[in-house]
């Protein structure tokens, strides 16, 4: 049972720098409450200073990754104020992801619904278990999940975004990969080792040229071909003149392995 001493994220890091933030409201199926957003938000603003920082994995206690909005909480101040507030402070965790200068990767079991799936789609990258199931549900208890379909609508095809939002249907582990919602799916036993064998192969590029090409990811994708052209021309150029590249590009000419730092 969790306790008032047991925090609502778990924060653990190795000795690469792999950092992994796990919901802890197992007994609400990791519900976002207002308290679970903030130490979300207090773990991310710390990592985004955190200069060791390689990876972030995502991850949830007990039987789901996320379910969500808190609904009881919710219920119980309904005012449109409370509600711009809340929602708010969601989005601003949600942009929190994508701005950290390192990859983000859900680990996701059980289900992953509303807000849960929303939480997946801004993660950089996701790994599910076989057998999880993904849903946009809100619309049937009559409130169209609108901010999950900003993340959705940017992850899958439209017709298969709106699709989940329109219906609230459940969709599988497999299914979830063929429409660009995760990366990897795998047996429950292999979940794990699955998410590993990604984080690996990110930790062993250097950080630097993996924060320019996140960042430049995100703002390109937002722009006009030609401006995302000339964004990316210049940032290739800086990201070339950066000792790690220049290494890379030499290990290459040299055949060799690439001697870069930890970092």
């Amino acid at each position: 049972m969790l306790t008032t001493d047991d925090p609502l994220v778990c924060y653990a890091k190795d000795a690469r720098g792999v950092i992994t933030l796990t919901l802890n409201r197992p007994q609400a199926f990791n519900s976002l409450s207002e308290a679970m957003l903030a130490a979300l938000q207090r773990e991310l603003d710390a990592i985004a200073k955190d200069e060791t920082a390689r990876v972030v994995v995502i991850a949830g206690a007990g039987k789901a990754f996320c379910a969500g909005h808190d609904l009881k909480e919710m219920r119980a101040q309904p005012s449109l104020g409370y509600y711009e507030r809340l929602f708010g402070q969601c989005g601003r965790m949600m942009m929190s992801l994508q701005k950290l200068p390192v990859p983000v990767v859900a680990r996701v079991h059980g289900i992953a619904t509303a807000a849960g799936c929303q939480l997946v789609a801004m993660c950089d990258l996701a790994v599910a278990a076989r057998g999880a199931k993904f849903a946009v549900s809100g619309v049937n208890l009559g409130l169209f999940c609108s901010t999950p379909s900003v993340a959705l609508s940017r992850n899958l095809g439209r017709k298969a975004a709106f699709e989940m939002l329109v219906t609230g249907e459940f969709i599988d582990a497999d299914e979830a990969k063929a429409k660009g919602l995760v990366n990897r799916v795998a047996e429950p036993d292999q979940l794990d080792a699955e998410v590993e064998r990604l984080v690996a192969a990110i930790v062993a590029k250097p950080r630097v040229a993996v924060a320019m090409g996140k960042a430049l990811f995100y703002r390109q994708l937002e722009k006009g071909i030609e401006a995302a052209y000339a964004d990316a021309e210049q940032t290739m150029a800086c990201n070339m003149m950066d000792e790690a590249a220049l290494e890379g590009v030499q290990a290459f000419i040299d055949k060799r392995r690439p001697s870069w730092s930890a970092g």
